[in-house]
C-alpha cells in the first residue's frame, strides 16, 4: 500500500496527456516556484490599465477596455478550476480595469475650465505658491483667482525678479496685469505635453505678469519656510553650486544655470537634482546614526531602551518632514514611503530592502496619482530603484560583492567594481526612458556616477547639514566651504563628461510600441527569478531595434505653424525663422535627433527666401519635394499665393490660407494645424505623417471646458 501511494503520483506525472494539459501543468509548476514574485506585478498591471487609458482615444474604447478586462477576469475564474495561473490572470485583468477606471476618474475629478484664448487681463487672487527662478531672473506665482473674474480658477504667472514686491509670501492677495494663454500642447510629436500636465495640476492658464504688482492683503507670516531656507543656502554657496545645494535641501532648482543643468543632463547626473531615494536614504541614515550615538551616551538608556527602534522612529519623522519640505514630488513621496517601510521592517527584524518594498511604493503612488505613470520622473525613479534592488537580490551578484576577510586593496577594488556594475545597470535601465522622453542620453553616466554619488552622499549632504546646524551658533562657514568645494567638483565632473567626445546619444521621437516593448522586457527580466526571465531579452531587443530603425523626421512643423525645421542633404535641420527662441530651437533639435545649432533655412543652397516666404526643394526617396512656408505676418497677394500652392508639394502657414490654395500633397495652415497639432513628416517611397493630436482623441484636456476672458476696455 505504501509503495503504491508513493509511486502513483509520479506515474501520473509521467503519463502523456494533451498538449494543453501539459502546458497548463508546466505553467502551474512555474508559478508555484515564482509565487513570491507575483505581488510585484500588481502595480505593473495597474500601470498597464493607466497607460492604456492614455493611449486609447475616447470613452467608448475606455469602457470597452474595462468591460473586456472584467470579462477576462470572470472567464479565468470560471474555467481555471482554481489554479494559480487562472487566479493570476483574473487578478491581472481586474487590475488593468481598475487602473483604467482610476485614471479616468482622476481626470474627471480634477477638471477645471481653461482659458479660451490668449488675452491681457487683470489677475486678482490669492498666491498659493512662490517659486523663485534666479537663474532666469524670474519668480513664478501660482494664483487662485477670485470668483467672478471670467478667468480659470488657477493660473501661473511669471514675474521678473525686479518686479517682485518686497515681502510677498504665500497666502497674500495680489493684483497684477498679465498676458495669459491656454496651456500649450506638444509643439511637435514626441515633445513635452504641458497641456496634459497642466490639466492634472489644475492650471487653466499661464503667462507673464507686468509691473506694478499690488499686494491687496498680506500673506501668512510663517508660509515662507522653504523659501527662506533656500535663500539661506544660496547665500552661503553662490552660483549654480548654491542652486544644487538648495535643491538637495528644499528641492528648489531655480538657481541652477541652464548651462550647468544641461551639463548635468548630458552627463547622466541630473538625477542628483531630483530629491529621491539617494537623498532620503542619506537623511534617514544620518538621522539614525546621530540619534543612536546621542542616546548611547547614556548607559541607562543604552541598557533599558530599544535604541534602534527609537532611532528608526526618529528617522521616520525626519523623512516625512524632509518630504514635505522639498515639495512632496513623486520621487520624494515614493522614497519616503520606501524609507518608512524599511524602517518598519528593521523594527520588526525583517529583511529591509526588497522588490516588494519597491512594488508597494509604486502601488501607493499609482493609487493616489495615477497620471504620474506617464511622466519621466516616476518612470526613471522606479526603474533605477528596481534595477538596483533586482541586481543585488541575485545570489550570484551578492556572492561577488558581499563582505569578506581580505586586504584593503581587494576590498577597494571590489567596492569600485560594485559601483561600476550598479552604474552600468542603472544606465541600461534609464537610457530607453531618457531617449523616449528627452531624445538624448549621456553615454558616460556610469563612470560619472562612480564619483558623483559617493561625493554627494558622503561629502556634500553631510557637510551641508552640518553647515545648517552650526549656522544656528554662527560657526557654519567651514562646513559650507567643504560642501561648496564638493559641489564645484561635481559640476566639473558633469562638464567633463558632457563635453567628452561622443558623450551624448541622440534619437528622434521613438514609437510608443518600441518603448512599450523595451519596458515590458525590462520588467520581465527584473521581476522574475527563474531562467524564464531571460525571455525578456527578446521584446527588449526587438523594441531597441525598432527604435533605432525608426527614420529621423525630414520635416517638423510646430502646432502654431510659425516654426518649421527641414532636414537638409547633410543631415542638419534648418530653421525657417531666424528669431526662434531657445525653447523652440531645443525642441525641434531634440525631436529631430540633432545635437547641434540649427542653421537658418534662408542660408541653404536649395532655398529661396524673402522676408515673407521661403521655397525650398529637397531630394528624398528618389524624388524631389518642394516646400513653401510663410515667414512673417504680412499677407502674400491672393493670386501669387494660389499660384505658389499649385507649384509645391507642401505649404505651411501660421494663418488661414485661401480655399484656392491647393498644394500637390499637403496643406498645413491654421485650420489644418488646429485639428492635427504639430506635425512630423518622413519623406521617402511611402511618406509618413505623425501628428500631435490623434484622430478621434477625446481626452479631457483636448476638449476642456473653457472660459472666455474679458475684453480690454476701449480707449
Amino acid at each position: 500500500m505504501g509503495s503504491r501511494a508513493v509511486s502513483a503520483p509520479g506515474a501520473a506525472r509521467a503519463m502523456p496527456g494533451p498538449p494543453g494539459a501539459r502546458a497548463g501543468a508546466a505553467l502551474e509548476r512555474w508559478l508555484e516556484i515564482e509565487r513570491g514574485q507575483l505581488f510585484l506585478w500588481v502595480p505593473v498591471m495597474l500601470g498597464v490599465g493607466v497607460a492604456l487609458w492614455f493611449v486609447l482615444p475616447d470613452t467608448a474604447r475606455w469602457r470597452a477596455l474595462i468591460l473586456a478586462a472584467l470579462a477576462v477576469a470572470a472567464a479565468a475564474l470560471a474555467v481555471g478550476r482554481g489554479g494559480r495561473g487562472a487566479r493570476a490572470l483574473a487578478w491581472g485583468a481586474a487590475l488593468v480595469a481598475l487602473g483604467c477606471a482610476l485614471v479616468w476618474c482622476r481626470a474627471e475629478r480634477v477638471a477645471a475650465p481653461v482659458l479660451a484664448r490668449p488675452a491681457v487681463v487683470q489677475v486678482i487672487g490669492t498666491v498659493e505658491r512662490i517659486e523663485p527662478l534666479p537663474a532666469r531672473e524670474l519668480v513664478r506665482l501660482r494664483i487662485a483667482i477670485d470668483a467672478g473674474l471670467q478667468l480659470p480658477p488657477l493660473v501661473r504667472v511669471n514675474l521678473a525678479t525686479r518686479d517682485m514686491p518686497v515681502g510677498l509670501t504665500a497666502g497674500a492677495r495680489v493684483r497684477v496685469r498679465a498676458r495669459l494663454m491656454p496651456p500649450a500642447p506638444s509643439a511637435v510629436p514626441g515633445a513635452y505635453d504641458f497641456e496634459r500636465v497642466a490639466w492634472f495640476d489644475g492650471l487653466g492658464a499661464t503667462g507673464r505678469g507686468f509691473a506694478p504688482v499690488a499686494v491687496i492683503a498680506p500673506g501668512r507670516p510663517d508660509s515662507g519656510l522653504r523659501a527662506r531656507l533656500t535663500a539661506h543656502v544660496q547665500s552661503r554657496v553662490a552660483g549654480s553650486a548654491g542652486g544644487i545645494a538648495a535643491a538637495l535641501v528644499t528641492g528648489d532648482r531655480g538657481a541652477i544655470s541652464e548651462e550647468d543643468a544641461e551639463a548635468l543632463r548630458r552627463s547622466g547626473l541630473a538625477h542628483l537634482l531630483s530629491v529621491s531615494g539617494l537623498h532620503v536614504t542619506a537623511v534617514v541614515g544620518a538621522t539614525m546614526l546621530l540619534v543612536l550615538r546621542l542616546l548611547a551616551l547614556s548607559p541607562t538608556l543604552a541598557l533599558r531602551w530599544p535604541l534602534p527602534v527609537i532611532a528608526a522612529g526618529a528617522a521616520g519623522v525626519v523623512a516625512i518632514g524632509y518630504t514635505v519640505l522639498t515639495g512632496a514630488e513623486v520621487p520624494t513621496v515614493r522614497s519616503c514611503i520606501a524609507a518608512l517601510m524599511v524602517l518598519a521592517a528593521m523594527m520588526l527584524g525583517r529583511q529591509a530592502i526588497t522588490l516588494r518594498l519597491v512594488a508597494f511604493g509604486a502601488l501607493v503612488v499609482l493609487l493616489l496619482w495615477p497620471e504620474a505613470l506617464m511622466g519621466p520622473s516616476f518612470q526613471m525613479s522606479f526603474a533605477a530603484v528596481t534595477a538596483i534592488v533586482a541586481l543585488y537580490e541575485s545570489e550570484r551578484v551578492r556572492g561577488w560583492f558581499e563582505r569578506r576577510e581580505e586586504g584593503w586593496g581587494k576590498r577597494l577594488a571590489r567596492g569600485i567594481a560594485s559601483l561600476l556594475l550598479t552604474g552600468l545597470v542603472v544606465e541600461i535601465a534609464l537610457s530607453p526612458i531618457a531617449l523616449y522622453h528627452f531624445h538624448k542620453s549621456g553615454l558616460y553616466g556610469a563612470l560619472a556616477n562612480i564619483v558623483a554619488i559617493p561625493l554627494t552622499t558622503f561629502v556634500v549632504m553631510p557637510f551641508e547639514a552640518a553647515g545648517l546646524a552650526f549656522d544656528l551658533v554662527g560657526l557654519g562657514a567651514p562646513f559650507w566651504w567643504v560642501a561648496e568645494q564638493g559641489l564645484r567638483l561635481l559640476l566639473w565632473i558633469a562638464h567633463s563628461a558632457a563635453n567628452a567626445p561622443g558623450a551624448l546619444a541622440m534619437l528622434p521621437a521613438m514609437p510608443g510600441g518600441a518603448y512599450a516593448l523595451m519596458v515590458a522586457g525590462g520588467l520581465w527580466i527584473a521581476l522574475w527569478r527563474t531562467r524564464v526571465r531571460l525571455a525578456g531579452i527578446v521584446p527588449a531587443a526587438v523594441g531597441a531595434a525598432w527604435a533605432l530603425a525608426t527614420p529621423m523626421p525630414d520635416l517638423l512643423v510646430t502646432g502654431d505653424g510659425r516654426h518649421l525645421a527641414l532636414r537638409m542633404p547633410g543631415g542638419a535641420l534648418a530653421l525657417l525663422r531666424d528669431r526662434a527662441g531657445d525653447y523652440v530651437r531645443d525642441t525641434l533639435a531634440e525631436n529631430g535627433g540633432v545635437d547641434a545649432e540649427l542653421p537658418a533655412l534662408a542660408e541653404q543652397r536649395d532655398a529661396r527666401c524673402s522676408a515673407d516666404l521661403c521655397v525650398v526643394t529637397v531630394e528624398r526617396g528618389g524624388r524631389s519635394w518642394r516646400i513653401a512656408a510663410t515667414r512673417s505676418g504680412y499677407m502674400v497677394p491672393w493670386r501669387e499665393m494660389v499660384a505658389l500652392c499649385a507649384s509645391v508639394d507642401i505649404v505651411v502657414a501660421d494663418r488661414w490660407l485661401p480655399k484656392g490654395c491647393v498644394p500637390r500633397w499637403l496643406k498645413l495652415d491654421r485650420g489644418t494645424l488646429r485639428e492635427t497639432g504639430g506635425v512630423a513628416i518622413t519623406f521617402g517611397a511611402r511618406p509618413h505623417v505623425e501628428t500631435v493630436r490623434k484622430p478621434g482623441a477625446r481626452h479631457p484636456w483636448l476638449t476642456p471646458p473653457t472660459v472666455m476672458p474679458p475684453r480690454p476696455p476701449r480707449s
